[in-house]
């Protein structure tokens, strides 16, 4: 990407997406995109300046979002803004984050941040994958340790704590750390943590969270720059929670076992460790940060409550937990940010979760924590940032055609994740638009683009100009504010600006995707079982192996199904094998691989006669074989499972004839990458 002069945002320089001010200018018309207005509208997106780079922000980190601007503005009658970074977001570009992104917003909103674990490149490499590594190492026998070294670094990290809990005893009497606090302090646990523990145990485990340990120091050096104190404090804090680590660890060891929740809290480390940093960044760049813990907000209390209101666990599904209970701790999660005292950095690990946080959400639990503190707080947005401008019709990566869609509904968010393309985890959409928060994909590479709106299609209605308001519903905040949603304090409402093309005006179908390495597995009956005892026998014994269907085709004799292989119920040794031989008694079982599933998404699909016949007829001319068709219940989507080595030519195939988008690349350079063609 050639650098860019930085352009000055200015009210006259600018398209607001959206702003709480009265400010009106004349509209700017942006190659690609539907013209915007520039009148009044909160602010739910970074303005759409006429650079795309991150140079043209630079004026904002010489001094423009001052911190004193930044407070006054952070005032109570200011709306929530909810943004969610992930790891790699967090591990590679956080000065852009903490100088840039977060000024911009707070000079208009309130805003309250929630970080994934940090990562730096590969997601095996990343910080969650070392923690899951770090606590398998821990009871491989390779990892055990003679028992004088081991417990002679136990002692030692006692004998460190010590010395930290009488730091603690004296800064809460005096209210201040002291450099020389902190320089004993910390070059103790460092020589602890670094050497007595890597050394005397020399474990794999031990060495893993040395890696972390590292990781993060160093990356704290390299973001904390102006005040050596709060560098001192920030490794101090970083040290502190890797030897809390350790003792899980230790723990675990001990009894040779990692239990549901143990696991849960190792995997919060990272989080926490993520969320140091994004407090260290921010507080360098004249932004006051205050890291938010919920570890603690599923108590004694939370459970009374959640009992009084009902069971909070669904009886349908062992262990499932209620809507009610997702309910109770948004809304306590947003009294515990709203009591901040400076900009809040929350941890995406909330706590005790009954049944065991991984296994009632899985590793996507961030994003949930995100939606859930952006009703609590009755935000006006929730923001997702990754490292790609928004949600395309195709993978760009894979279609050099692929463009940028600015609007989309839930239900075509969900099949697109589904099917291939991570979006967003569809419960954690219903979390939000249940509440009618809407939610924006957006790239931390281009902050002023506009990204992707993901809101119901019937809540968006036509508006005047070349805009699209979303529909304003009057829905009390989950804190027990009385100002609906859409209106600020004053009374003004406010609208989300998205491209006039909505899916609800949309004339082709939204997008296309391609999810690879799939496996179809027939069974064809040998007519000793009716159909209803056939069907039943082969469900029962794939939820057994805990294996999850894709696809399905079947008639009274003959069932296919697509099955990703990947899957953790396909991982282990002879998985397989097993559940071929367990259904060979019904007949005969077949296994295609190398497979990959295709698929054709749009709400308007339902309505559109003789889509599925362009899209098969298409195939049919490029020699594409088609091995299992299926449409959802929903007519949202048409599948069908092609071989693995077409995938590519027929994405790209079904992208220009289908979707009717021209075989022209995309030219990032010249400003046409990711706009929008509706």
């Amino acid at each position: 990407m050639p650098p860019s002069a930085p352009v000055p945002i200015t009210p006259s320089a600018v398209t607001s997406v959206s702003a709480s001010t009265a400010i009106s200018s004349p509209s700017v018309e942006c190659e690609g995109q539907t013209e915007y207005s520039r009148t009044p509208t909160t602010n739910s997106g970074l303005y759409l300046a006429s650079s795309p780079h991150l140079d043209a922000l630079d004026s904002i980190a010489a001094g423009t979002a001052t911190t004193a601007a930044i407070a006054k503005n952070n005032a109570s009658n200011r709306p929530w803004i909810v943004q969610k970074y992930g790891g790699t977001s967090v591990g590679k570009f956080l000065p852009a984050i903490s100088r840039t992104i977060a000024p911009e917003f707070l000079r208009r909103n309130r805003l309250a941040i929630v970080c994934s674990a940090r990562s730096t490149g590969t997601k095996a490499g990343g910080t969650t994958s070392l923690l899951l590594a770090a606590a398998e190492q821990a009871l491989s026998a390779e990892d055990d340790t003679p028992e004088a070294s081991l417990s002679g670094s136990v002692a030692s990290l006692s004998s460190a704590r010590e010395g930290r809990a009488s730091l603690s005893r004296n800064s809460s009497r005096t209210g201040v750390r002291t450099p020389a606090d902190l320089q004993g302090v910390t070059a103790g646990l460092q020589a602890t943590s670094l050497e007595t523990v890597s050394q005397a145990t020399q474990s794999s485990s031990d060495k893993t969270v040395d890696r972390i340990m590292r990781e993060h120091i160093d990356a704290a050096r390299s973001i904390v720059t102006k005040d050596a104190a709060a560098l001192e404090q920030l490794e101090l804090d970083i040290q502190d929670d890797c030897e809390r680590l350790r003792d899980l660890l230790l723990a675990a060891k001990i009894i040779e076992e990692v239990s549901p929740r143990s696991k849960d809290m190792i995997l919060s480390i990272g989080e926490r460790l993520s969320c140091r940093l994004m407090v260290g960044a921010l507080g360098d760049a004249g932004v006051p940060a205050e890291l938010i813990g919920l570890e603690t907000i599923i108590d004694a209390a939370f459970l009374e409550e959640l009992s009084q209101r009902g069971t909070g666990t669904s009886g349908q599904a062992e262990g499932a937990l209620e809507q009610s209970f997702y309910e109770l701790l948004a809304a306590r999660i947003g009294e515990r940010v709203s009591q901040a005292n400076a900009t809040p950095v929350i941890t995406g690990y909330f706590g005790n979760v009954p049944g065991s946080l991984l296994s009632q959400v899985g590793r996507g639990y961030t994003d949930l924590c995100a939606a859930l503190c952006a009703v609590g707080l009755a935000a006006e947005e929730l923001q997702i940032w990754k490292e790609v401008d928004g949600v395309f019709t195709a993978d760009p990566r894979k279609v050099p055609t692929a463009r940028l869609i600015p609007a989309i509904t839930p239900e075509e968010a969900s099949e697109l994740t589904y099917y291939g393309s991570e979006v967003i985890h569809p419960f954690t959409m219903e979390q939000a638009i249940k509440r009618r928060v809407p939610i924006r994909i957006k790239n931390v590479e281009n902050p002023t683009g506009l990204g992707t709106v993901i809101f119901p299609a019937q809540e968006i209605v036509p508006g005047s100009g070349d805009g699209t308001k979303l529909k304003q519903p009057e829905t009390p905040s989950a804190s027990g504010s009385s100002t609906p949603w859409g209106v600020s304090s004053d009374g003004a409402p406010f609208n989300v600006m998205v491209p006039a093309a909505t899916p609800a005006a949309r004339k082709l179908p939204t997008a296309v995707t391609i999810k690879d390495d799939v496996w179809v597995l027939n069974v064809h009956s040998n007519r000793k079982t009716l159909s209803h005892g056939f069907f039943a026998r082969i469900f029962s014994t794939l939820d057994k192996h805990g294996i999850v269907v894709d696809l399905i085709s079947t008639s009274e004799v003959h069932v296919s199904m697509a099955l990703a292989s990947g899957q953790p119920g396909l991982k282990r040794p002879r998985a397989l094998d097993r559940v071929k031989s367990e259904l060979g008694s019904l007949g005969t079982v077949s296994v295609l691989r190398e497979m990959a599933i295709l698929s054709l998404v749009g709400t308007q699909m339902r309505h559109m006669v003789g889509v599925a016949g362009k899209m098969f007829s298409t195939l049919a001319e490029g020699n594409i074989n088609i091995e299992m068709i299926s449409q959802g219940a929903n007519e949202i989507n048409i599948s069908c499972v092609i071989h693995q080595k077409s995938a590519l030519k027929a994405l790209n195939l079904i992208h220009y004839s289908v979707l009717e988008v021209s075989p022209t690349p995309n030219n990032r350079e010249s400003g046409t990458f990711g706009r929008s063609f509706f």
